[in-house]
């Protein structure tokens, strides 16, 4: 039986070309549908279509979707006016959105928020609504139901707001969950989790889902059916098996190719525009052999350290409030020591909270450690200050994960890095300052002439290039980059990587890679250190991660991978 039939679904902004053009697709009850491409692909727009949450300026041009209510004749959601929709949103048709954080209310308890359906949808009283929160908290296995109960979002883990999430979504029974990007930003780990719990709940509940995702692998394992979307088109759609081990586009054939491979490591990666221009066969993949891994691991390793961390600790406060006195201390890096070396790509990996952004900041000085010491070119910079610390600021720069809110959104692009040449005296003035900027952004691919633009008007992937161009402005030998490329699709990751190895191998660059992401460590890094609850648990070569794990800890974090097309 159908749950959901969409039709000729057409969409666009204004006079603007149709962002969803014509696509067509049916979910059956009990089914997950997946529904795959690229930012910007009309993925999440075809989701808010369907439940009527568009922007003010978006137009649905035609198409329809019918939906099956319960013990009901299929209604055409798109006809229904505000208070029809009222009835239909949170009862019969949930949403989990990718962002928790942004999706919940910060001034209301999670649990007023999650029994708020409860009370409208199914006329529950007070303590009923109560007891249901808890047993539905309970249910997404929250850790402490109680105290989730009467915390505001910001008290709560990524994790633990997206069981929130969960919750609400499932608090009235829906026919149909819509999950936007649902594990996007959440480490390997807790991804597994947050998978396994979304798919058991929607089994026992005999809710359909249709889930939306930029990983292919995470869709080949919760999804039925998947819908391949690009630019606004339905490009590919059927059985997930088949279309994963037998993709007919080359759309579909670039996504699956552009995701790095944790078993094997070539010099590059592909991008989606081989494919679409046809130049797929033509790529120089070569595969790097294990030998030619360990030679040159071997080689860096026998060179010159760059940085020695010698034992640092660090603790943070908790506080019950903005005045009060410290309750206790949480300990965020313990006893850590490591050492990186000159032109290496040093990957460091950990779920959320195990102290990896901790120690990033910590090594660029802009968090102090409680003790320890940090050398870097045998000086110790722990003790730096006024101009020794702006000189070290030139050789050690940072890409953070949020480009755009690393970006000043009141400056054009030129001016954001021009500012640094300037301070730091690189050029000899404006002129030649501009003429740096304008080689930077030919180096990561931007075109210049686009320089005088601001940062909200660029993509994702493109803010992320400014954002390693910014950090090249000053001529640094070290970068470190924390989680630079978790929040991208596969197709910009696999540029944005490819340009880091092009950096280094051309400027000679070393790299502290912080990321979640094993298969992104095995592409770009020689050597992998494993970090949980502030301790090192262990180093070793990239080449040996998944056959010469020690530590179970680490073992548990190459179990969470999303496995291989099947």
């Amino acid at each position: 039986m159908k749950i959901l039939d969409v039709n000729n679904l057409r969409l666009g902004f204004g006079n603007n070309p149709d962002v969803i053009n014509g696509i067509s697709f049916s979910l059956e009850k009990g089914k997950t549908l997946g529904i795959v491409g690229e930012s910007g692909s009309g993925k999440s727009l075809t989701a808010f279509s369907i439940i009527n949450l568009l922007p003010s300026k978006a137009n649905i041009k035609s198409g329809s979707v019918q939906f099956s209510l319960p013990e009901k004749s299929p209604v055409n959601l798109l006809q229904l006016d505000k208070k029809g929709m009222q009835g239909i949103r949170g009862k019969h048709i949930s949403m989990i959105f990718q962002e928790p954080m942004t999706a919940l209310n910060p001034v209301l308890t999670c649990g007023f928020q999650t029994g708020e359906g409860l009370q409208v949808h199914m006329g529950l009283n007070k303590k009923e609504v109560k007891e249901e929160v808890l047993r539905l908290f309970k249910e997404v296995e929250m850790p402490d139901p109680v105290r989730a109960y009467h915390s505001y979002p910001h008290e709560l883990s990524g994790g633990q707001k997206q069981r929130v999430m969960i919750a609400l979504a499932l608090a009235c029974k829906p026919s149909l969950i819509l999950a936007d990007e649902p594990t996007t930003a959440l480490d390997v780990t807790l991804q597994k989790k947050i998978l396994n719990l979304l798919k058991k709940l929607i089994e026992e509940y005999g809710s359909s889902m249709i889930f939306i995702s930029h990983d292919l692998a995470v869709v080949s394992q919760m999804c039925d059916e998947v819908a391949v979307m690009y630019k606004g088109e339905l490009v590919e759609y059927g059985n997930v098996k088949e279309v994963f081990t037998n993709p007919k586009h080359e759309y579909t054939k670039g996504l699956m190719a552009c995701r790095p491979d944790i078993y094997k490591k070539t010099y590059r990666l592909p991008v989606i525009a081989d494919f679409i221009s046809k130049n797929s066969d033509t790529l120089q993949l070569r595969e790097i052999s294990r030998e030619e891994e360990k030679a040159k691991m071997t080689d860096i390793c026998s060179g010159t350290k760059l940085l020695e961390v010698q034992q640092v600790n660090l603790k943070y406060p908790v506080r019950t409030g903005l005045f009060s006195k410290t309750k206790s201390w949480v300990t965020a890096i313990d006893n850590l020591s490591f050492d990186l070396y000159k032109g290496e790509s040093l990957g460091l990996v950990g779920e959320s909270g195990s102290g990896k952004t901790s120690l990033g900041k910590v090594i660029l000085r802009v968090q102090e450690a409680d003790s320890g010491k940090i050398f870097y070119k045998n000086r110790d910079i722990t003790k730096l200050e006024g101009s020794e610390l702006r000189k070290l600021r030139k050789e050690i720069q940072v890409v953070f994960q949020d480009p755009y809110g690393s970006l000043n959104p009141s400056l054009t692009i030129n001016s954001a890095l021009a500012e640094p040449i300037l301070v730091h005296k690189l050029a000899s003035g404006k002129k030649e300052a501009m003429e740096k900027v304008a080689f930077l952004l030919e180096s990561v691919g931007i075109d210049p002439a686009l320089g005088t633009r601001f940062p909200h008007e660029f993509s994702g992937g493109q803010r992320q290039r400014i954002c390693i161009a910014r950090a090249m402005t000053v001529e640094p030998e070290f970068i470190v980059c924390d989680e630079a490329v978790s929040a991208l699709d596969v197709s910009v990751q696999a540029q944005v990587l490819n340009l880091l190895a092009d950096l280094q191998e051309k400027f000679n660059l070393s790299y502290l890679f912080i990321t979640h992401d094993l298969s992104v460590v095995r592409f770009l890094c020689s050597r992998v250190m494993v970090m949980k609850s502030g301790k090192l648990e262990e180093t070793l070569p990239a080449y040996d991660l998944l056959e010469q794990a020690k530590e179970n800890y680490t073992k548990e974090l190459i179990a969470s991978i999303p496995g291989r097309f099947s």
